[in-house]
């Protein structure tokens, strides 16, 4: 009766102040507010299912009761905790499978090109090389995580993404906007994403093959299963193409493999193990006097997470491992500008969450190793080691506190992260952050944020002088302050979110030219203040009979449109400088993504983007330097066809309908019109 109460066709909507664990979201980009997000590394609490919350006799609801039926409240794990809705003050992005499946997209960084408030700079496309960053910042701002494990890369933030994982893994990816030093660490300067990946069973095989123009060929394999006390998962991947535009050509392997064992009722542990590997084209990407430039890298990551203790006292340890290479060749296959690069990162930490009458605190700490080894980057060894003659470390330690406390429509959090580091090493650094949220009525919610963040230079930063760049290694770290104030509104099919926020920015990083100039050096800009708002507004059709169309007696019933839009204005010190990173702020971008059924069985899904960039580039035409020129403003429209049938799906991806010619790096132009055709198996 539970399940018949449950699938009618209702408008059902969450409702607050139940303290249960669903993570289901039904719309790209929902802006969920959450709040100052605790300092846990992993999930404390499992995932139930939705029909039980459902009252196990229908004579326990009126007929309003049965139309809006109380589900689990919602919690996400964009932090080191699985914090329930209620009871936090954040904003958070999260995009669920579901949206992955429905995206005309290859790979994470495609995906995130349609949240309105993350930056994308595709350099190549599939995957292949993207900066994300948040509110304006830059690719080394933003905390890249896999499931709670940091795996920022210390040398840049151009490899942040160089981690082994298939679209077929995921769960979901929950984007927290805003400096995070509390939940990330101390580098998390303008936000993180998380990456959180499938621990259950839901199928367990899925297949995937696909092809398209430019030679693109692509095939995708994940095996899941079930043995005693363990759920497995082992996936793998290879695309390939020749790439749209010149020296664009690409190879990817991807093999992730994960277990979960559950020791105790109350205890579970987490065991992963990833290898990434590409070589591709650089056509331009970071000179363009030199456009045969050519990159091959590999990363290997492995990660334990623990969940232990019953009652009011939890504890999570952590331990993890990142091994990544690159080989940079300045002209493909010579010796000229080639340099070579081993990048290491060993973290740990533990951490404890303690519940009370007076609320949750939650306090322990993390140590991170960071090395590289290199032909360019770092100081002399004293004896070379194969192609490496140059060598740095530093480490992290961060201590953290924060106590979260609930008084009727209030919540109060404030914590504190110190941070010492071996690159400053002369004394504690402290980060604050605080944040209280109200609800004046159920489906309205408040909320106010104040939190401070900073972050080191990477590698490339201090070290990386060659034929194009010169660093500096007296580089200081970036510093910044920042408030938040958001609203947020959701009752029926409609979610409405607004936010606004101000960054105060001191010693901020970047590369610049002065006028006359030909190579990028390392630069502080004093000051850089930002200003942004962001705006989304979602209809979901399918909470009731809403939307549907009949023309020539087709089954067109649309299903979700959400619309988001961010604009931000910056004020920096420094005039007169051509920026690489930090002036060529993405001002405006509008996103729309449109869901529909066509045919029985036949879905479409419309994904529309507008932006517009700040700053200028440097436009050559071969070797004719052409002068500085404005980013123009672009748009670009998807659209994915796909037909299920029983266990078997046909999809059609159209990207760049209108074949858009554009850059989102100043000299590195995207593809245009691109057609992709497939076939995947779930069982």
């Amino acid at each position: 009766m539970n399940r018949k109460l449950f699938l009618q066709n209702r408008a059902y909507r969450f409702r607050q102040l139940t303290r249960k664990a669903y993570g289901a979201f039904n719309s790209m980009h929902k802006s969920i507010t959450i709040g100052v997000l605790t300092a846990f590394t992993v999930a404390l609490s499992h995932q139930k299912a939705v029909s039980q919350t459902i009252a196990s006799s229908p004579q326990q609801h009126t007929v309003e009761q049965m139309q809006e039926l109380e589900l689990e409240e919602v919690t996400v794990t964009a932090s080191r905790t699985e914090t329930p809705l209620s009871q936090t003050a954040k904003i958070v992005t999260v995009i669920t499978r579901d949206e992955i499946q429905r995206a005309p997209v290859q790979s994470i960084e495609d995906l995130l090109v349609y949240a309105a408030s993350i930056d994308v700079v595709q350099r190549g496309g599939h995957g292949v090389q993207a900066d994300v960053s948040i509110r304006g910042g830059s690719a080394d701002q933003t905390a890249i995580l896999l499931n709670g494990v940091n795996l920022s890369n210390p040398h840049t933030g151009h490899y942040s993404f160089d981690f082994p994982i298939n679209l077929s893994d995921i769960e979901r990816i929950e984007i927290l906007h805003g400096p995070s030093a509390l939940v990330f660490g101390s580098n998390a300067f303008s936000g993180g994403i998380n990456i959180v990946t499938k621990k259950t069973v839901n199928e367990k095989v899925t297949a995937s093959l696909e092809g398209g123009m430019y030679n693109l060929t692509g095939v995708e394999m994940r095996g899941a299963t079930a043995m005693g006390a363990s759920t497995n998962s082992l996936s793998a991947s290879f695309r390939h193409s020749d790439g749209a535009t010149d020296n664009s050509d690409y190879r990817i392997f991807n093999a992730l493999w994960q277990t979960r064992l559950h020791p105790g009722d109350a205890s579970r542990i987490d065991l992963l193990a990833g290898y990434n590997n590409k070589s591709y084209g650089a056509n331009t990407f970071y000179s363009a006097l030199y456009p045969n430039q050519y990159e091959r890298t590999s990363e290997f990551v492995g990660a334990v997470n623990g969940l232990f203790g019953r009652g009011r006292l939890k504890f999570v340890p952590q331990i993890s491992f990142s091994r990544h290479y690159d080989q940079f060749d300045l002209i493909k296959n010579t010796d000229t500008g080639r340099n070579y690069h081993r990048g290491d990162v060993l973290g740990a930490n533990l951490m404890f969450r303690y519940s009370s009458p007076l609320g949750d605190t939650h306090f322990g700490g993390e140590v991170r190793r960071e090395d590289i080894l290199s032909s360019k980057l770092g100081k002399p060894l004293a004896q070379p080691h194969g192609h490496y003659t140059v060598y740095d470390s530093r480490t992290q330690t961060n201590g953290v506190i924060e106590h979260t406390l609930n008084l009727r429509r209030f919540t109060f959090s404030a914590g504190l992260l110190a941070n010492y580091n071996t690159l400053q090493g002369d004394h504690l650094r402290f980060y604050p952050s605080a944040s209280v949220a109200y609800r004046p009525a159920e489906p309205l919610k408040l909320n106010a944020t104040w939190s401070r963040s900073s972050r080191l230079p990477t590698f490339t930063d201090l070290f990386y002088t060659t034929e194009t760049h010169n660093a500096n290694e007296s580089l200081q770290p970036e510093r910044s302050e920042s408030f938040d104030l958001a609203l947020a509104y959701r009752k029926g099919i409609l979610d409405l979110s607004l936010t606004g926020y101000i960054m105060y920015g001191r010693n901020m990083i970047d590369w610049v030219r002065e006028p006359g100039e030909t190579k990028w050096a390392s630069w502080n800009h004093t000051e850089v203040d930002k200003q942004g708002l962001e705006a989304r507004a979602t209809l979901n059709f399918q909470t009731g009979n809403h939307g549907t169309l009949n023309p020539l007696r087709w089954n067109l019933k649309l299903q979700t449109l959400s619309v988001s839009y961010s604009r931000q204005n910056q004020d920096c010190d420094t005039k007169g400088l051509e920026s690489r990173y930090t002036l060529n702020y993405l001002r405006d971008k509008l996103t729309a993504t449109l869901n529909h059924s066509i045919l029985n069985n036949l879905t479409a899904s419309w994904n529309f983007r507008y932006q517009k960039r700040m700053g200028e580039f440097r436009l050559y035409e071969g070797s004719t330097d052409m002068g500085l020129v404005p980013y123009p403003a672009f748009s670009t429209l998807d659209l994915k066809l796909q037909y299920e049938l029983r266990h078997i799906a046909f999809n059609l991806n159209i990207n760049n309908i209108y074949d858009t010619y554009y850059f989102d790096a100043g000299n590195v132009p995207q593809a245009g019109f691109w057609l992709i055709g497939g076939i995947s198996y779930k069982y």
